[in-house]
């Protein structure tokens, strides 16, 4: 079992972030924030597929009046992501946002860092800051030491802004597009404070190459307990963002959402067609949110025996499977259909 780093515990709207709460997955939408019905279809869908905190961009003032009507319509805390303009950060505050990503060194005058740490404490507002490598301040870009030394300096500078105004309702993420800075920013930050930290891969690519280094990313810190929040960053649909998401903290048997899918790579004693199957089996139970293990082997030989501990699952044969359950053959039926019979026994038993 994965021992976690202990972090202190903040909480989002209705979710508690750190301490012995579970990780939560997040997403961000890719919505223009001002078209308020397009962004809560987009949160609502993210919703349905389990995401837990949402963040939205907030570019300008009309960005930042729509959090009011988006608010009153979804259920999931909402995140401002603010850059620069302390004033969107207060106009947010005020229209009941949950939180805000944003780096108090970058917002000016210390008057106007103040004005937005006293309006977050007064609402119970957390703040993440969000170091990403490639935006450093210049001064700590110039020096010459390792980025992710770079990374967790330009952090601390901004936790020291928010801690000298009596504020630690504070969440980190130190984010790279590459998988060995993000990988030591983080052990080094997570040996500096106790605030929980919010993991990511940035700018990691399309839906491929984006999981192979989100996973490998966030995967190592995971399996060393750091992490308390994880965003999947794809070019792609966010709906796949929270998907991934859950995949790797099941892997890692730090969360369960929807069903454990396991299948086998395929080999020359394969006589139907397992990649075709394999795939309608996972979608058609995608929408299961069940403890269940559920397996799509190729062959009679390995099928029910190195899949014994599936709770349900079909092995091939010569143009026809087998259907089993807990490593016991249930039934033998026609290839097509197996999918069908399938199905059909776990949401009987469901």
């Amino acid at each position: 079992m994965i021992k976690r780093r202990h972090s202190k515990q903040i909480q989002i709207g209705n979710v508690k972030i750190g301490g012995d709460a579970p990780i939560s997955v997040q997403s961000m939408c890719n919505t223009d924030t001002r078209d308020i019905k397009k962004t809560v279809a987009q949160i609502k869908e993210l919703e349905e597929a389990g995401c837990e905190l949402i963040r939205l961009a907030v570019l300008n003032k009309d960005a930042a009046d729509a959090i009011k009507e988006i608010k009153k319509q979804v259920q999931i805390p909402v995140i401002a992501d603010i850059h620069f303009d302390y004033r969107l950060a207060i106009q947010c505050i005020e229209n009941g946002i949950d939180a805000l990503r944003l780096n108090p060194g970058n917002i000016g005058r210390t008057e106007n860092v103040k004005k937005v740490v006293s309006l977050a404490k007064t609402n119970n507002v957390p703040i993440r800051i969000g170091i990403n490598a490639g935006s450093l301040d210049k001064n700590i870009a110039a020096l010459d030491i390792p980025l992710h030394e770079k990374m967790v300096m330009s952090a601390m500078e901004h936790v020291r802004i928010l801690e000298d105004n009596d504020f630690d309702k504070i969440k980190i993420s130190l984010k790279s597009s590459s998988v060995p800075t993000t990988i030591e920013a983080y052990r080094l930050m997570a040996q500096k404070v106790d605030y929980p930290l919010h993991l990511g891969v940035t700018e990691s690519g399309t839906l491929k190459g984006g999981l192979v280094k989100s996973s490998v990313g966030l995967g190592t810190l995971l399996a060393e307990g750091i992490g308390d929040t994880i965003r999947v960053s794809l070019t792609e649909n966010p709906v796949e963002e929270v998907s991934a998401g859950y995949s790797i903290l099941k892997s890692l048997d730090l969360r369960q959402h929807g069903i454990n899918f396991v299948s086998c790579p395929t080999c020359g004693r394969c006589q139907i067609d397992l990649i075709g199957l394999a795939k309608k089996v996972e979608d058609a139970l995608k929408n299961i949110d069940k403890p269940l293990t559920v397996a799509v082997m190729g062959c009679p030989v390995n099928g029910p025996g190195e899949a014994k501990h599936a709770d349900y699952g079909v092995a091939g044969a010569i143009k026809e499977g087998y259907i089993f359950k807990k490593g016991e053959i249930i039934k033998r039926v026609p290839e097509e259909d197996l999918l069908q019979e399938l199905i059909a026994m776990i949401e009987n038993e469901c």
